[in-house]
């Protein structure tokens, strides 16, 4: 069975041309993806001439077949030059008042983020936190129906002269939304600088107060959005919410990258699986796995990131979100638990995050070409 470990191995076989000391002990490889028979392996060098990239893959290409001729070898190298970085960082501050900002991503849609999101902040909340929703999907916003008020609409009040939007309060969690200054039917023809725009008054242009944390619900993929939002604001970390299915893991393996970007480098609190198993009621609580098993937890352990639990594909989990009355308000009822779990596991591992990371910085996008 191949691993990490045995890939490692072979790799300290490689050395890049003019180097006395492998590509391991250099710490040119930067990460190491395994799946089934299917090695992805990201590696920085700074040679950047082609003769030498070229032979550097066909070494590594030689030492992993070593281990198995069935494997399948995904390669992708990039030649790092001092003179010429991507991004520029500068120390920045958290939103005032606010200690934890936490970005809600997945690099696919329908894997049900929001409702992830929405119980999460629930349960935070009941675990005596003060908590905020930022639902910057700007182009499908759903937390204001998940939040059931749809009907509401923010207040606006005068700070130091500055006019700022007051958020929606609901179940004793501050929300804004762009769902909130549309029309449910309306489709927002946005183009990018429009969207980021939008998004950057949410932020910016709110009055928050005190929040221990701030759950900000992402769209899908790796776009205009979430550069708009590291750009904004001092990011305490990111969660991945993901099915078990294949192409969904694919997509939130771009997620973790994205944010795993070195001039990004906002830490990865941790992954989360949706829809994990499904009970039906005549299988004595039997679990079918209906996207596949342990998706989400094996690419945690691939990525050396941690699993911060599973939640079940439920009925009464879709029906509550969609009356605007998150399953995690049940109490005592096993959904509820589930996400009380999941919001402790995330506390733990932010108080963790904290206490051994310096804050995340303000990331000064110049061009983000090849990220």
């Amino acid at each position: 069975m191949i691993n990490k470990k045995k890939v490692q191995e072979v790799l300290n076989n490689v050395y890049l041309n003019g180097h006395k000391t492998s590509i391991i002990e250099n710490n040119f490889v930067k990460n190491i993806i395994i799946f089934n028979n299917e090695v992805e392996i990201d590696i920085d060098i700074n040679h950047p001439t082609l003769h030498v990239k070229k032979k550097l893959e066909n070494d590594i290409i030689e030492q992993i077949k070593k281990l198995s001729n069935d494997i399948k070898i995904k390669l992708r190298i990039k030649v790092i030059s001092k003179k010429n970085t991507l991004n520029e960082t500068i120390s920045g501050k958290k939103l005032e008042n606010i200690k934890n900002i936490i970005a809600i991503a997945s690099g696919k849609g329908g894997v049900g983020k929001s409702t992830i999101t929405s119980n999460i902040a629930i349960s935070l909340n009941r675990l005596g936190f003060k908590v905020g929703v930022l639902d910057a999907d700007i182009y499908g916003p759903s937390q204001h129906i998940m939040f059931d008020v749809e009907k509401s609409k923010p207040t606006v009040k005068t700070i130091k002269n500055k006019s700022v939007i007051v958020p929606v309060l609901s179940y004793g969690i501050k929300l804004l939304s762009i769902g909130f200054f549309t029309n449910n039917s309306q489709a927002l023809v946005w183009r990018g600088p429009m969207a980021t725009k939008a998004l950057n008054q949410l932020i910016n242009d709110s009055d928050w107060g005190n929040l221990d944390y701030l759950l900000v619900d992402l769209p899908p993929g790796t776009g205009d959005i979430h550069l708009s939002l590291i750009q904004s604001v001092s990011v305490t970390g990111a969660v991945i919410v993901s099915t078990p299915q294949n192409i969904a893991l694919a997509d939130a393996k771009k997620g973790v990258k994205m944010f795993q970007y070195e001039n990004i480098n906002i830490p990865i609190i941790g992954l989360i699986e949706n829809m994990s198993y499904f009970i039906s009621d005549n299988t004595n609580n039997k679990k079918h796995y209906i996207f596949g098993k342990d998706g989400v937890k094996n690419l945690s352990d691939d990525l050396n990131l941690n699993f911060l639990g599973e939640v079940p594909l439920s009925t009464s989990i879709r029906e509550s979100s969609d009356v605007g009355h998150p399953t995690a308000l049940q109490e005592n009822s096993e959904n509820s638990k589930i996400f009380h779990n999941l919001a402790k596991s995330i506390v733990n591992k932010v108080n963790y995050r904290n206490k051994n990371l310096e804050p995340s910085k303000i990331v000064k996008i110049k061009n983000m070409d090849g990220c």
